[in-house]
Formats: structure tokens, C-alpha cells, sequence
């Protein structure tokens, strides 16, 4: 049986407007709580992430020492009394890093540098995501790393110690093994250098220059000098979070009769994938009050009802927008022509296999679409039509389902539609006064 709350119907409403305050930003928010868990002092961070993901980092966080205390006078706020770099305690359990595959990878870049042992696992779908391209470049800079089934998945085993500086080349962007090199870096003798084929998200480095850390970028390549002092503890506003925006802007696009604001919204350039591609479809997306809060470019979007065209999407894009893949294709379905989406296929360890679940919920609603090795054929213009659809414990893909519920025909049933809880804890009620 399915219970009450793991069901959700959604219903295509005659229009969708308002003006919208998304969570803070899930990829700055774990950064935010372990640089400030590293930092000699006291942080604030404000409007962080509510999902659960960033939940579980600030339980490994407790369990290794930190003091993290929640206050939600005007707002929700989190003060964290940094130990320094050498105030962790060795964890007396199992760190459970939940769903969340920031959290074990950035913590397994900050636990290879700390003089104990330590032991990060995660739920079953994060125990079967490939970890190899994460312990390899820790190996190489001394760190004592072990994972199950040849060093392939969770859990890790990491004895901590003194590590050392490499010029390490990334064959696939992923800024989460780059953040955990970098995390590492910060402690290790010698300077670490990074090479980026692609471009990947660069909160990380934002933060660490922030903080007072001697890091630069240059053509591709990152250049960090080991920590001399410690990491100045900052105060931070987490901007709302471009990945949660997302949802909103196809849903404004692809309806027929919207209109939809969204304030403070994150727009790094190494995340805003999402809003290029949508304007090259043709939607009408504008960006005002653009200004600069804490290193994070911001600003306030809008959004309203569009004729989209297809595109290609493909190459340096890919790693600017691989989380609303799923979403771009819901926007794909309606627009007009093939779209194409090549280089993708990082989807298949996701939260579950994206390409593949993507093309299989989508052709539920009547949709055309093909599966690729690396991602995708869609072919637009054809109406949807309500079904019963599976999030398959992908909070990424119960919500696009979910805009596309909103231009189906008859109702959509999504199953399991509780796990959007991972990302987005608000996401269904926010939809609900949209579509009033």
C-alpha cells in the first residue's frame, strides 16, 4: 500500500501565478556547514537549505563535534561554533550521510586529513553510486581509503593522516570530487592544482576565497595553497536555489496562462545552464535586481507562458544544468520539434538511472521519448495525458513529473511523491497556491 502522503495527484489549473521565496541554495548550504565547522569561531548562516539532504550533514557534523544550533527568529538560522581544523573528535558510530552524496564526498575529503577513524555510509540508493572517482585522487595524496566491492561504493573506511598536494586532472566534471580535493588540499603539505575539462559549479572555491583561503582559477585549472592560519569564520545568506527555481520557470513557460515571480534566486554562472537553455527554447525569462550577496551572484526572476522550440543540448552546457535534465525534458515534451540531450551520462548514477527513468515516466504521459547512451531524443508537441507515475525515490523526477502534470490532461498520479522532502521539503505546497 501506498500511504497518504507518498501520493500525490496533480491537476492541469486554468492558471498558474505568484511570486515565490525558494529554499536556500542545497549545494552552498553543505558547503557553508563544513567550512564553517573548519573555521576557528562562530558562523551564521541564513535561509539555509530545509531539505533533508543538508539534514544529514549537519548530523555528521554533531557526531564529529561541532556545535550547530538552529534559531528561527525572522527567519530560519544556523550558528555554528567552528573547532578549527584540528578541534574534530573522532566519531564514536557510523557517520550516515542519509541521501546525500555531498555530504559523503566533501566529508570524505575533510575525515582523510584528521589523526582518527572514521566510517561514512548513506541509504541503499546512495550505497550503490560509484565512489572510485573519489577515492582515487584521495589515495594519490596519501589519504588511507577504503570502500566495498573493490572500492566502488559505500560504506567508506577512512583512517585519517598527513596528506600531500597533487596536480590531479578531473576526466569527468563533478564538483562534489573536486570540492572533496580542495577540502583535503586545505591540510595537506604543498599546493593542490585541479584541472577541469568542464566546467563544474564552483561554490566551493567562492567560499574558501571568502574565507580568507589563498585559491585561484585559470583557464580551467585551480590553484590552492595549503590553510597558513585558520579559516576566518564568515556570516552567510544562502541565496535560493537555482535547481528548486527550476520547476518554476518550465511551469511558467510551458503553461498556457502564467505569469510566476521568483525572488532571490542564486544565478551563478556555473549553475544558471538551466535558464540559458529555456531561453534558447524561446521562453520568456527576464532577470532583474541583479547584485552580489556574500561572493553568489543574485537576482529575481520571471517567468511566463512561452512557445518553445527544440534544441541540442550538449557538451560545456551539460555540467551547468545536470540536475534539471529530467525538467528539460518536460519542457522538451511541449516544445516544438526534436530536442536532443548528448553527454549526459553522469545521469545514470544518479538518484536513480535518469536517463532511463526520465524516458519511462515521460512515455507514461504519452510523451515521445527515446533513450541514448549519454542521454536523450525527445520529440515535442505532443499532448499529455495523465497517468499513474513512479518518482522511483528521485526527488528530482517526482517534481518534474509533477510540471508535467500541470499541462496534462486528466489528473497525474505520482507515487512516492514524499521524497521530494530530500530537496525541496515545500515544493508540493507552493505548487498547491500556484495553481489556485
Amino acid at each position: 500500500m501506498v500511504g497518504r502522503t507518498q501520493l500525490k495527484i496533480v491537476r492541469s489549473p486554468k492558471r498558474l501565478a505568484g511570486e515565490i521565496a525558494i529554499p536556500g541554495d542545497k549545494s552552498i548550504t553543505h558547503r557553508a556547514l563544513i567550512l564553517s565547522s573548519l573555521a576557528l569561531g562562530s558562523s551564521k548562516i541564513s535561509n539555509p537549505s530545509p531539505g533533508r539532504d543538508c539534514q544529514s550533514t549537519m548530523n555528521c557534523l554533531k557526531a564529529l563535534g561541532v556545535r550547530l544550533i538552529g534559531q528561527h527568529g525572522g527567519g530560519p538560522t544556523i550558528v555554528i561554533h567552528g573547532t578549527g581544523d584540528t578541534g574534530l573528535t573522532e566519531p564514536t558510530n557510523v557517520l550516515n550521510a542519509g541521501n546525500s552524496a555531498t555530504t559523503l564526498r566533501l566529508l570524505s575529503g575533510v575525515l582523510a586529513t584528521q589523526p582518527f577513524l572514521s566510517i561514512l555510509t548513506g541509504d541503499a540508493s546512495l550505497r550503490s553510486r560509484p565512489m572510485r572517482r573519489l577515492i582515487e585522487p584521495l589515495r594519490l595524496m596519501g589519504a588511507e581509503i577504503h570502500g566495498r566491492g573493490e572500492d566502488s561504493f559505500a560504506p567508506l573506511v577512512i583512517r585519517g593522516g598527513k596528506l600531500h598536494g597533487i596536480d590531479y586532472s578531473l576526466r569527468v566534471p563533478s564538483a562534489q570530487v573536486k570540492s572533496a580535493v580542495l577540502l583535503a588540499g586545505l591540510f595537506a603539505e604543498g599546493k593542490t592544482t585541479i584541472e577541469e575539462r568542464q566546467p563544474s559549479r564552483d561554490h566551493t572555491e567562492r567560499l574558501l576565497r571568502r574565507m580568507g583561503v589563498e585559491i585561484k582559477s585559470d583557464n580551467g585549472r585551480i590553484y590552492l595553497e595549503p590553510l597558513r592560519a585558520h579559516l576566518i569564520p564568515v556570516d552567510l545568506c544562502v541565496p535560493g536555489d537555482i535547481s528548486s527555481a527550476a520547476y518554476w520557470l518550465v511551469a511558467g513557460a510551458i503553461h498556457p496562462n502564467a505569469r510566476v515571480k521568483i525572488r532571490n534566486c542564486g544565478v551563478n554562472p556555473t549553475r544558471t545552464g538551466i535558464i540559458d537553455a529555456l531561453q534558447a527554447m524561446g521562453a520568456k525569462i527576464k532577470e532583474e535586481n541583479q547584485r552580489l550577496e556574500g561572493n553568489e551572484p543574485v537576482a529575481d526572476l520571471y517567468v511566463e507562458s512561452s512557445q518553445l522550440r527544440a534544441i541540442e543540448i550538449s557538451g560545456d552546457m551539460i555540467p551547468r544544468l545536470i540536475d534539471e535534465i529530467p525538467l528539460l525534458a518536460v519542457a522538451a515534451c511541449v516544445a516544438k520539434g526534436k530536442t536532443i540531450i548528448r553527454g549526459a551520462g553522469e545521469l545514470k548514477v544518479k538518484e536513480s538511472d535518469r536517463i532511463a527513468t526520465t524516458a519511462r515516466e515521460l512515455s507514461r504521459l504519452g510523451a515521445k521519448v527515446e533513450e541514448l547512451p549519454d542521454g536523450m531524443l525527445i520529440h515535442g508537441g505532443s499532448s499529455l495525458s495523465g497517468a499513474e507515475v513512479e518518482s522511483h525515490f528521485d526527488h528530482r523526477l517526482a517534481m518534474s513529473l509533477a510540471i508535467a502534470g500541470l499541462v496534462a490532461k486528466r489528473e497525474t498520479m505520482i507515487y512516492r511523491a514524499h521524497v521530494t522532502e530530500i530537496s525541496y521539503p515545500g515544493f508540493w505546497e507552493e505548487l498547491e497556491r500556484l495553481a489556485r
